[in-house]
């Protein structure tokens, strides 16, 4: 994928499509092709990430899941729902060349506002952001959360 940068993650294989003008590549969870950007080679990367080395179960992500902030519909790249369906993790995806900044951050806390989501990711895929909620407000984390107990069946 000479088109795209190697990102911060594990080395991944992916269907990729090219029609000439346009990539695509296979969404493995919503069975379908999507136009592959560099922000959805991002995406592509953190669902991978997550559910093989993060533990998160894939029927449990969701993807642009829908967020209305203001009577303005919004949607967060990815949110992963524990087994009691409460969502677990909400993540922002960028593109390689977007800085993740505090306007990033600002997104997505107004996302998780509605959602209420125990975990924050923000990625570029170069860099990872990674919080977790408090009763104070979000507190940075050195790693990726463990999602395996908390969205697996028993």
């Amino acid at each position: 994928m000479s088109r795209y940068p190697q990102l911060n993650f594990p080395s991944y294989r992916f269907r990729v499509s090219d029609l000439g003008d346009v990539l695509r590549i296979w969404d493995e969870l919503r069975r379908c092709w999507l136009v592959l950007t560099p922000e959805e080679w991002v995406r592509r990367h953190l669902i991978r990430f997550l559910v093989e080395q993060g533990g998160a179960a894939a029927p449990r992500i969701s993807q642009e899941y829908p967020v209305c902030i203001q009577g303005m519909p919004q949607r967060a790249d990815v949110v992963v729902f524990g087994r009691d369906g409460i969502p677990l993790l909400l993540a922002e995806c960028k593109a390689p060349e977007v800085v993740v900044n505090d306007a990033v951050y600002a997104q997505a806390v107004r996302y998780n506002a509605v959602v209420g989501a125990r975990y924050l990711v923000l990625t570029n895929g170069l860099r990872h952001y990674v919080y977790e909620q408090t009763e104070t407000g979000y507190r940075p984390l050195q790693t990726f959360p463990d999602l395996h107990d908390e969205t697996q069946e028993s």
